[in-house]
């Protein structure tokens, strides 16, 4: 999960891109980037399934879907 956050805040910071806000840790399961229009949300398996936002989210269109 670090991995993933870290390559996200790197890549997009050689752009200019930094994020508004970062909040969790990967010992809760749950990582969390805000980039105002965009918010990346990086989950443990078991967090994904509980907070299960796919389902919240269903009817909305996806513009890109990494797993």
């Amino acid at each position: 999960m670090t991995a993933i956050f870290d390559e996200i805040v790197q890549i997009l910071k050689k752009s200019g891109i930094a994020p508004a806000h970062r909040e969790g840790t990967a010992e809760s399961g749950w990582l969390l980037l805000d980039y105002m229009d965009v918010i990346v949300h990086i989950f443990a398996p078991a967090e994904r399934v509980y907070y299960n936002l796919d389902e919240m989210w269903r009817e909305a269109r996806p513009v890109v879907r990494i797993e």
